[in-house]
């Protein structure tokens, strides 16, 4: 199994101080916990795309570049691009370049969108959120298949006839996932395009997810694909004992949830919903990395899927704590996940 880190570059006010750092300074902080988690030996590193105040990236494949001149091996991915609000032909050009700069380490983890704050800054339609995405995940996928793209043009993309899309990347091809929260026809467009699936998982319990995965792996089949590869991406934080992780990490998490449920109309997060999320069948990953490393595997047993990314700064941690989390993230989970998997049958 994979096993990675993602995160939005929260820049959100510290709970315990009220302060906010600058987007320049989450920035660096954010370079510091990719190098270290390429030190620790993790596989994945992601960063999500967002148009608000609240976090610090816009622009994934820039940051991603930066990036990859101080990694040397973890890979490079959004999570998400949403290539919804964008123009897909440029989100292959950005990435093919992040391949290039850092040695076949790219790859786009596409999605719609979970906050909507890019349509109406580049000139989209809420109303037309699937359309949108289907559309430009299929003009994705034209980029990608060949250097000279003849697209006819559909109702949100243009047509282009016989021009040479470049440049092009190391991977042939390049790695595309699906990010998926809760809608069943994306999981099912992703299997039926044979991409691998990007599954996120922060709330209610995780075996309530698994017919994502099965349709999934049932429309690539109907499609003439092998099932593509499967990702759980969920919230977490680790420490050297239970108390701690959830001491340090519910404040922040909280803030943030509470925040965003403001918008959206959920009820405040009380410390019983965090404990409860935080068990065996919850869907966080708040523990000792004893706990975290049962946890992954039990969700192993559900879903047999092939990497786990998991999100530590969930609202505004100080950054000593993040780069802690993922120390033990690299250097005590993952080569006990690593272990345990290869000592079950096939």
């Amino acid at each position: 199994m994979e096993l990675g880190v993602y995160t939005f570059a929260e820049r959100t006010p510290d709970p315990r101080s009220g302060e906010t750092v600058s987007a320049g300074q989450r920035i660096e902080d954010l370079l510091e916990e990719v190098e270290l988690a390429d030190r620790v030996g993790l596989d994945v590193f992601g960063i999500g795309e967002h148009h608000r105040p609240d976090f610090a990236v816009s622009a994934p494949a820039v940051v991603l570049a930066a990036a990859g001149a101080r990694t040397e091996r973890i890979r490079l991915t959004s999570a998400v691009s949403v290539i919804s609000s964008d123009d897909p032909i440029r989100v292959f050009q950005d990435f093919a370049t992040l391949d290039l700069l850092s040695g076949g380490r790219a790859e786009i983890m596409a999605g719609r969108g979970s906050f909507v704050e890019s349509f109406p800054l580049f000139g989209y339609e809420l109303d037309d959120y699937d359309e949108l995405f289907a559309e430009k995940l299929e003009l994705l996928l034209a980029a990608r298949a060949g250097e000279v793209l003849d697209w006819p043009g559909t109702r949100h993309t243009q047509a282009v006839a016989g021009r040479g899309v470049y440049p092009r990347p190391l991977q042939d091809p390049l790695p595309v996932w699906v990010a998926v929260g809760g809608n069943p026809p994306s999981a099912v467009r992703a299997g039926r395009l044979g991409l691998p699936l990007a599954l996120a998982i922060i709330g209610g319990m995780p075996e309530r997810f698994a017919p994502f995965a099965e349709l999934h792996r049932a429309a690539a089949r109907e499609a003439g694909h092998e099932p593509p590869p499967l990702s759980i991406n969920s919230h977490g934080y680790v420490a050297e004992t239970a108390e701690r992780a959830v001491e340090e990490s519910f404040g922040p998490f909280k803030a943030m949830m509470d925040r965003i449920g403001r918008e959206r109309g959920w009820p405040p997060m009380a410390p019983q919903d965090f404990a409860a999320a935080r068990t065996l069948r919850g869907a966080n990953f708040v523990g000792t990395p004893e706990e975290v490393v049962e946890k992954i595997l039990f969700q192993h047993e559900i879903f047999g899927h092939q990497r786990f990314l998991i999100q530590f700064s969930v609202g505004t941690l100080p950054h000593e704590a993040v780069m802690r989390s993922i120390e033990l993230f690299g250097r005590e989970v993952a080569p006990a996940v690593r272990a345990r998997l290869a000592e079950t049958p096939a």
